[in-house]
C-alpha cells in the first residue's frame, strides 16, 4: 500500500477515535486511545494535549439557553447544552490570519439550513476572482448547515472540504465536518451564547 493511502487511514482512525472520545472524560483519553491505531505515540501525545475537553465554568457564568466556546489555539469548539447533559467536542478550521480573527462574546443569530454564499466586500477586494454567489450544493463553502453569528459577516458552519478541519484555513470563521455541524445545529438554539478565545 501506498504512504498517502496510510496518511488517510492513520487521520481516520485518529479523527474517529477523537470523536468517540469526546463522550468520555477528560482524564480517560491517554488510557482509551490506541497508538498502534492513530500511527504513533509521538502523534497522540501532541494531538492530545490540544484538543481536550474542557469545563464551562472559566468561560460562562451559566449555560442557561446552551454555550459554545470556540478555541482558536486549540482549534476546537466546545458545546454545553442548557442543563449541561450534554457536552460536544469538535475539531474545527479557525482563520487562516490574526488580522482575520475576532474574539468575544456574542449569539446565535440565526440558524440556516443548505446556505448560500456571498463574499464579504473585503474578501471580493482581496479575491476579485471569486464568484459573487454560490447557492447551496456541494460547491458552497459554508456546507450544508450554518450558525449566524451576532457578528455582521461571521459564522459557525459546515466545509464540503474536509482537509481545512484542524487548520488555520478560514477566511474568519469557524468550520466544522458537515456531520458536527448538522449535530449541533440539531441542538443549538437561537439566542445560545458563543464566546470565541
Amino acid at each position: 500500500m501506498s504512504d498517502q493511502f496510510h496518511t488517510k487511514l492513520n487521520r481516520r482512525a485518529f479523527l474517529g477515535a477523537t470523536a468517540a472520545a469526546a463522550a468520555l472524560p477528560a482524564a480517560g483519553w491517554a488510557e482509551q486511545l490506541d497508538p498502534e491505531a492513530l500511527g504513533t505515540q509521538e502523534a497522540v501525545q501532541r494531538n492530545i494535549s490540544s484538543f481536550r475537553a474542557l469545563d464551562w465554568r472559566p468561560y460562562f457564568s451559566s449555560t442557561r439557553g446552551g454555550a459554545i466556546l470556540v478555541d482558536t489555539t486549540s482549534r476546537a469548539l466546545h458545546y454545553w447544552s442548557s442543563d449541561q447533559s450534554v457536552y460536544r467536542l469538535y475539531p474545527s478550521s479557525v482563520p487562516i490570519t490574526e488580522d482575520l480573527t475576532r474574539r468575544g462574546r456574542t449569539t446565535v443569530a440565526r440558524k440556516v439550513e443548505g446556505p448560500s454564499w456571498s463574499p464579504t466586500p473585503a474578501m471580493k477586494k482581496r479575491n476579485p476572482e471569486w464568484p459573487d454567489y454560490i447557492p447551496p450544493g456541494p460547491d458552497n463553502p459554508l456546507g450544508t448547515h450554518a450558525l449566524y453569528l451576532g457578528w455582521t459577516y461571521y459564522r459557525i458552519h459546515g466545509t464540503h472540504d474536509t482537509r481545512k478541519i484542524g487548520r488555520r484555513s478560514s477566511n474568519g470563521c469557524i468550520g466544522l465536518y458537515n456531520e458536527h455541524i448538522a449535530e449541533l445545529f440539531r441542538m443549538v438554539n437561537v439566542g445560545a451564547q458563543v464566546l470565541l478565545i
